[in-house]
């Protein structure tokens, strides 16, 4: 007796200058235990000036020149294909090869639009890159089976879903995918987070490329909250604790400018103030989970959640001018 065909599912991988981390990406997806017939690749790529497309080439993936952000990259390739199962891994990330087996099962649930993987972190002799891992791993860590959102670093869509809901939003170059969670979840639909499954992600290696990427969620994320102003309220990956912080900090520098002045030098007081409420909440933070996971050079997180605050904050007062000059941002990269 024949075992049942293996549904076609199309692969997109959105790129822009990935060439440290785009073959082992594909090599890992071409080692999927699948039919090789039923499974296709689309890289999607934004304009890469590196040796991205020269390196992809060597694959067996259909080449998508696409000059757009991340979302409007997806929308793009999914009209270029005719499968009712979507698979989106990031081009710095690797899943391993049992990956479309631990997930495809979760989807015979008529509920469920999507499912998701945990994920560990790939340059681990980084001490930048173990850190922001940890912190990453640990936040995913408290979410239950069902999540209000996922990213796609490592994501399997049903695609008429998908298409139920209008797509990507391409005027959110990053956060996209929480958008595009909550919109899913709002309509009763799950999304399902398997832990046991793994991908693997190549962190920022260092405080400049995190902080790059940070500032591009800043941007973002402002305008995703005024799009659905129920999510400042926080979930269980990002929770109301981590979005006042950008709050908390431009309050202890307005404070701190506003001192400048002899009459109101007593404010100088509330705004170290906060600044020490950051720091020892930091320190905490680091410290427990150095201890979580036996690593006492996550006690760096202290110095990365100083980083990404900052970075947010900029991102967000970035968005805030842009929209009063009447400037537009859309083609952003992480």
């Amino acid at each position: 007796m024949k075992s049942a065909p293996h549904p076609k599912i199309t692969i997109i991988v959105a790129t822009l200058n990935n060439q440290l981390t785009i073959a082992a990406c594909l090599e890992a997806i071409q080692e999927l235990e699948y039919s090789k017939e039923s499974i296709e690749v689309i890289l999607a790529d934004g304009g890469s000036m590196d040796k991205t497309l020269e390196i992809a080439k060597k694959y067996n993936v259909k080449i998508l020149p696409t000059d757009l952000n991340a979302p409007a990259a997806y929308n793009y390739a999914m009209k270029n294909t005719s499968s009712a199962v979507i698979g989106f891994v990031d081009a710095d990330a690797k899943v391993e090869k049992e990956w479309l087996k631990k997930l495809l099962p979760h989807l015979t649930n008529p509920k469920v639009a999507g499912v998701s993987g945990g994920i560990e972190t790939w340059n681990t002799e980084n001490i930048w890159s173990r850190s922001i891992g940890y912190d990453i791993k640990y936040r995913y860590s408290r979410m239950n089976k069902y999540a209000s959102r996922i990213a796609t670093m490592n994501l399997l869509m049903k695609k008429k879903v998908i298409e139920e809901v209008g797509g990507f939003d391409e005027n959110l170059p990053s956060q996209y995918d929480t958008d595009l969670g909550f919109r899913i979840t709002s309509r009763g639909y799950k999304i399902v987070f398997d832990p046991s499954t793994k991908c693997f992600h190549f962190n920022r290696q260092n405080p400049t490329e995190y902080f790059r990427q940070q500032m591009q969620y800043g941007k973002n994320t402002l305008k995703l909250y005024f799009k659905h102003s129920k999510l400042i309220k926080g979930d269980k990956i990002t929770d109301f604790t981590l979005n006042i912080q950008p709050a908390l900090l431009l309050s202890s520098i307005l404070l701190f400018v506003f001192g400048l002045s002899r009459t109101l030098r007593a404010l100088w007081y509330v705004s170290a103030g906060i600044l020490m409420l950051l720091f020892c909440y930091y320190l905490f933070s680091a410290i427990k989970i150095s201890k979580e996971y036996n690593d006492k050079t996550a006690v760096l997180l202290t110095a990365i959640y100083f980083i990404r605050v900052t970075a947010w904050l900029t991102g967000a007062t970035i968005t805030s001018l842009n929209f009063v000059t009447g400037k537009s941002q859309v083609k952003e990269t992480d």
